[in-house]
């Protein structure tokens, strides 16, 4: 199972290693150098896995340095550097430097998760590379082991410290006196300044950079090729890095629209001249895709009508009349010369980030697309200079056209580098055959524009074969030599940038499946499949980001770090098995459950993975076929059966009480359950909310609202659904409580979709007729209510999924309500008291999937002098059941003690913990010792009664 989680990277290439390792310390990558020397195997160096190029994929041997060489070893300030291991991540690393006032500069759109040693291993720029530059600019030094499994530095030498190396009588010395004999000779020289892209390129990323180290206006380091070798040549085991002041604090971005994209790159060439911080391109097609998106459709609040072709131009300075004076001045240029239609003016860290987000969010956005004609990784890594692209745009247009193909634009226009990537069906021949031709005849374009093959992705196995044709067979023949120079027996990454296998094999899609033969108890007709919707997974690795970061996704990978826990590895996984399982049920597969076996199904991947992979349905969809095929376990069983048991419970509530909350009873339930006895048992009220509700006295208010009374709430959180329903009543409004069934979320939750689905189908037929505009469906729980605006509309049967969309439309969380309430001037903030009280918010998963947990910081600020801290966490890390099995409960500690448990501990007694879901509540009790509200407790009791 682990091994195919490695098989793939964010390339269109799959190939099964041989091992996977993941080394702890310095010692474990000698003995690995050792072992595959030995053995005449290759080691693939990795860290995040999110290459384009494949550079990651291999029949080798993964070494997986993400985990454990993690560490910010030193830092400078006065000299502005910083050492660090290669599993460092760029943004986290920056989170690090800001208390400094200093910053690292290459930014990948994957800088959440990418890594030093993958950035190095790439080149790795990103969107301002035109003014904070690539690794290989800032790279000052690097400790890597050789094949001998010796460990040397790189770094800038002066005439008589070259010299010294050369005379060492050790490996090192080997590797000077080869590598001198090359960059020494003239005929040399000149065939490697001719052979490579023209200097005014700043994104030269082709094969090794001998072009820089024939350069004698710079110091010789070897980092210039350690940088861009894509692990081929040693292991990194240190870098040290340059370091910048932070960027001005006043930031605008001018958003230029385009009808048309040749005309767009005529603009940016424009832009350039006014010397922006960024000049990046998003299409219409990524644009297209922000439409409806569960979060990027929050993000479009910039575009004007429909451009074919935005270009992002960012300016920086101290002031913003400073950065204004030089927008307006672009605008100006661009308006005379009749470029673009509209200029917005974006200003602001806020709102340009969420600007910035739709461009670095291109990659998965794009993976939205209908149909198996899918964004391909090809051509998306040339690179010409800026002056050339409209020419360059216009003649790949015409290739494209030639072949029948549409393709995406989007990226670096500011360094000359398009991610150009067209929309081919790689499962037929035909497909394939385009894949190869493409990239061939873009060959001789970047011939024509002597630009580069590759500008930051990498050559990897998908570009290596054509390196010379670009660069030429003599300088092929001289990467040849530096490769043998370091690695004569291909202990490093063998087959990448030279020596590589076709193009066009191990592929993805090299069996083609028969999704038709899937039958599934969700409808996935908007996904066109359910495997469909897994290879909707790009591989960008959304999902690795780390709690510094933030975000909900994917929590069990923010608390163990293994690749297998990840939101692509269940993707992957469940696509592999389901395109070549030979069983009729293709999900009967222990690999799957394993690798499901973390998930806590918070639904962070519905909306932070930009190609919104729900594993979270999948997971519960695979539940039923896998206990379709092998039955269900009784622990499973008990918990999808706990409103039964709960109601149970409430009839002998005392009894029910006394052994669910004695140490030595509940001690023996929890064992035989399977519960961790670390665990502290709910109880059930004497009272059921519906019971309690029907002896209150109906009292006719002019706005009415329908209470759905949960699962959790009638039997546990009784108190809570009370002081809901004084809360609304005082308020003025009637409340009742329709006919319903449960919500189904214990059983979804287990992988019973079939009896979920049956409890759907019976509640949506009896609030059909109920539930209006007028009269809303309002929920506490999120877990509950917004089962209705989730599940029910793939679960329902198809006569019945309008009536699900329509019921949908109008069941909302109490916050939700109350807030649209405020707006519409039916509560006032006068009804409240004016004391001043301090509130921290952690939102519940379901809240934050939504986008709900702004309503309910609103809701909370209702109160004049009430002060809302929303907590910056993730899952809290109970998510139902899932805490409470015993062999699930450090992990489910782990992803608290990330940031939620400890925001808490640190909040001084007077501060109120609000958290909307009965799981977090009971999170924060267990893991704090700390007593946490629902929203509507704290907003009743600051009513002025």
């Amino acid at each position: 199972m682990i091994r195919l989680a490695y098989a793939t990277d964010a390339s269109v290439y799959q190939e099964l290693p041989l091992a996977v390792s993941i080394p702890h310390h310095k010692t474990d990558l000698q003995q690995l150098i050792a072992f595959a020397e030995m053995h005449h195997l290759t080691l693939i160096p990795r860290t995040a896995g999110t290459s384009l190029a494949g550079q990651v994929v291999g029949s080798g041997i993964i070494v997986d340095v993400s985990k454990f060489f993690n560490k910010i070893l030193e830092i400078n300030v006065e000299e502005k550097w910083v050492r660090v291991e290669p599993g460092v991540i760029r943004d986290d690393l920056n989170a690090f430097l800001r208390a400094y006032g200093l910053m690292f500069g290459p930014e990948t759109s994957t800088a959440s998760r990418a890594m030093v040693g993958g950035m190095i291993g790439n080149n790795s720029s990103g969107l301002h590379s035109i003014v904070w530059g690539d690794m290989r600019q800032n790279l000052v030094s690097a400790n890597v082991l050789l094949n001998d499994g010796s460990e040397v530095v790189f770094e800038e030498l002066d005439e008589m410290n070259y010299f010294n190396k050369l005379t060492l009588k050790s490996r090192e010395g080997d590797i000077y006196r080869n590598l001198n004999e090359i960059i020494t000779d003239k005929e040399n020289i000149e065939i490697i300044n001719s052979g490579y892209p023209k200097k005014t390129l700043t994104r030269r990323n082709t094969g090794y950079a001998l072009d820089f180290l024939v350069d004698t206006s710079k110091p010789f380091n070897l980092c210039h090729i350690l940088a861009g070798s894509e692990g081929t040549i040693g292991i990194v085991t240190e870098a040290k890095l340059n370091l910048r002041p932070l960027p001005p604090t006043q930031i605008g971005l001018l958003c230029v629209h385009f009808t048309d994209m040749v005309e767009c790159m005529h603009g940016n060439v424009i832009a350039l001249q006014h010397r922006p911080e960024a000049s990046e391109l998003v299409d219409k097609y990524i644009l297209d895709f922000t439409v409806g998106h569960p979060t990027y459709q929050y993000n479009r609040f910039f575009i004007k009508g429909d451009p074919q072709a935005l270009l992002i131009v960012e300016f920086r300075g101290d002031t913003l009349d400073e950065i204004e004076q030089k927008a307006m001045a672009l605008k100006d240029d661009l308006v005379k010369k009749g470029l673009g239609y509209a200029y917005p003016w974006v200003t602001g860290v806020r709102d340009t980030n969420l600007v910035w987000d739709v461009r670095k969010a291109g990659l998965g956005l794009i993976r939205n697309l209908p149909g198996d004609n899918q964004p391909v990784n090809l051509i998306e890594d040339c690179a010409v200079s800026p002056e050339d692209l409209p020419s360059y745009v216009a003649d790949v247009q015409l290739l494209l056209e030639r072949e029948g193909v549409h393709a995406s634009y989007y990226a670096h226009a500011g360094a000359g580098e398009l991610h150009i990537e067209p929309f081919i069906n790689l499962k037929t021949s035909e497909g394939k055959r385009k894949f190869r031709s493409i990239l061939e005849q873009t060959t001789d374009l970047v011939l024509k524009y002597n630009g580069s093959l590759s500008g930051e992705h990498g050559d990897g196995r998908l570009r290596g074969e054509f390196i010379s044709k670009v660069l030429g067979d003599k300088v092929y023949d001289l990467l040849k030599d530096v490769k043998n120079i370091f690695d004569p027996k291909g202990v490093f990454n063998a087959n990448k940038i030279v020596n590589t296998p076709p193009m066009d094999t191990s592929l993805r899609y090299d069996t083609v499946p028969d999704d038709g033969a899937i039958k599934t108890y969700f409808d996935f007709t908007k996904d066109e499949s359910i495997l469909r919707l897994a290879e909707k997974c790009s591989g960008s690795g959304d999902c690795r980001k780390s709690e510094i970061s933030g975000g909900t996704m994917c929590p069990s990978f923010m608390a163990t770090r293994d690749e297998k826990d990840t939101t692509r590895a269940r993707a992957n996984m469940l696509r592999q098995f389901l395109t070549n399982s030979t069983k009729v049920n293709r999900f009967d597969h222990e690999e799957i459950k394993e690798v499901m076996d973390l998930c806590l199904s918070c639904k962070g991947c519905k909306t932070e993975c930009p190609s919104s992979v729900d594993v979270a349905k999948m997971k519960a969809e695979f539940l039923q076929h896998y206990y379709d095929a092998n039955g269900a376990p009784f622990r499973s069983k008990l918990i999808a059966n706990f409103t039964k048991s709960q109601q149970l419970g409430s009839y002998v509530a005392p009894l029910y009480n006394f052994f669910s909350q004695s140490r030595f009873f509940s001690g023996v339930i929890k064992r035989i359950v399977g519960f961790a006895p670390q665990r502290s048992l709910p109880k059930v009220h004497f009272t059921t909310l519906k019971d309690w509700v029907k002896k209150q006295e109906s009292i006719l208010k002019p706005r009415q609202v329908y209470l759905f009374c949960d699962e959790f709430t009638d039997y546990n959180d009784t108190e809570i659904g009370k002081i809901a329903y004084k809360l609304l009543t005082a308020l003025g409004y009637q409340v009742l409580i329709p006919p319903h069934k449960e919500s189904g979320r214990t059983y979804l939750s287990k992988g019973f979709v079939k009896e979920a689905k049956k409890i759907a189908e019976m509640n949506v037929e009896l609030l059909k007729d109920l539930v209006t505009d007028d009269t809303p469906l309002l929920g506490i729980e999120p877990s509950a209510i917004l089962t209705f605006r989730d599940e029910y509309l793939t679960l329902v049967d198809r006569d019945q999924r309008q009536t699900a969309e329509s019921l949908a439309k109008n069941t909302l969380m109490i916050d939700e309500f109350l807030v649209s309430e405020i707006q519409k001037g039916f509560i006032h903030t006068e009804q409240f008291t004016s004391d001043s009280r301090t509130i921290k918010l952690h939102g519940h998963c379901y809240q934050k999937a939504f986008h709900l947990v702004g309503y309910t910081e609103k809701l909370l600020s209702l109160p004049i002098n009430y002060k809302v801290e929303v907590i910056p966490s993730g899952c809290c890390g109970m998510a139902g059941s899932f805490g409470y099995e015993k062999e699930h409960y450090d992990v489910s500690m782990k992803v608290a003690e990330l940031v939620l448990l400890p925001a808490v501990r640190e909040s001084s007694g007077d501060v109120l913990i609000a958290a909307a879901g009965t799981s977090c509540r009971h999170q924060i009790k267990d893991g704090a010792r700390k007593q946490s509200y629902h929203p509507v407790e704290i907003l009743y009791n600051a009513l002025l009664k």
